[in-house]
């Protein structure tokens, strides 16, 4: 049996999206201040990667990271990408509202990662990172090139990952993506330790995560962290959908008719979207971005509440979440 790096402790993190400006411009001052709240509210969990603000958000976290006590809390960063400065002319066009001046390239072979890796080490000014996820190696994000790319992480990322996790350098890895099918093959041909799962579970989707992650992930003794339990933003209210600006038919009505439901029970479908996630013996933690302190508090709150158990056996009778999907009850 596995033992897991992510305790009960943990299981409300800090990701970095939002601080890597993905939404809006924050200022180094708006993010220490999310930064600064998620400390003062005990969440030791935090994850970032280099992709997020190219570079900036790693940045972010490693400045406010490296003055606390490296053995309280939990670092997690991304490898598959390798970083270059360019002229302020030459940056690519990117989500990033105001990344810094980087170039980048998908590269999972071994010595891409080492880099990476270090590259990492330098940029967040820690001594060692405790989760390296394999990030975005999924057709959503590499295309046609998917096949090309696993056999090379199959040979590279993956073994070495393994090599350096077995050498006590990093205390575990796995794949960071936004689909199912990474994570099996990953499983399939390697021995992961966590994987972080975006956009395939949350209270509005997760059918097919409950029919095939779910039992994969257990099978292997491997557990999952959730990287988008709010739809990136949708479930709290904003105009997008799992990163993207064209909302699902029908995704609208079904989260203000669980939000209906949740007033009913003295709650809301934002504290219901955490206690789904976390309800779910396979999920480790959850990890919403947020840019602004408030945020930070809310889901802290959401934590804490306790949700009437009538409220799930109500929106199973509703047909609002899956019959097989766990419930807080």
């Amino acid at each position: 049996m596995k033992s897991h790096i992510l305790t009960e402790k943990h299981q409300l993190g800090l990701g970095g999206v939002a601080i890597g400006t993905a939404f809006e411009a924050l200022t180094d001052g708006e993010a220490y201040e999310v930064l600064q709240k998620a400390w003062d509210l005990g969440i030791r969990y935090y994850d970032t990667s280099p992709w997020y603000g190219l570079t900036k958000s790693e940045r972010r976290f490693g400045n406010f990271l490296h003055g606390q006590n490296r053995e309280e809390f939990i670092f997690s960063t991304k490898v598959g990408r390798l970083f270059v400065e360019v002229p302020e002319n030459e940056v690519p066009p990117t989500m990033w509202k105001a990344p810094l001046n980087y170039d980048f390239e998908h590269n999972y072979t071994a010595d891409a990662i080492k880099r990476s890796i270090e590259d990492s080490l330098e940029r967040s000014c820690l001594d060692y990172i405790d989760i390296v996820y394999v990030h975005d190696l999924s057709e959503d994000q590499v295309g046609d090139r998917y096949p090309y790319f696993l056999k090379q992480a199959r040979a590279g990322a993956f073994k070495v990952l393994s090599e350096l996790r077995d050498q006590g350098v990093i205390k575990a890895w796995g794949m960071g993506v936004n689909k199912i099918e990474p994570i099996l093959d990953c499983i399939e041909s390697s021995d992961p330790d966590i994987c972080l799962s975006a956009t395939q579970y949350s209270i509005l989707e997760h059918e097919d995560a409950v029919d095939r992650l779910l039992p994969a992930v257990k099978k292997a003794g491997v557990k999952l962290v959730s990287g988008a339990g709010y739809n990136s933003g949708f479930i709290n209210g904003r105009p997008r959908y799992n990163y993207k600006d064209v909302i699902p038919k029908g995704m609208t009505e079904k989260r203000d008719k669980i939000n209906e439901i949740a007033k009913k029970y003295n709650t809301n479908v934002v504290h219901a979207a955490l206690h789904f996630v976390l309800a779910s013996d396979e999920f480790a933690a959850i990890i919403p971005g947020s840019s602004r302190p408030e945020q930070v508090q809310d889901n802290v709150n959401a934590l804490n509440e306790k949700i009437h158990t009538d409220f799930w056996k109500e929106l199973k009778s509703e047909g609002l979440i899956y019959e097989k999907a766990q419930t807080p009850d």
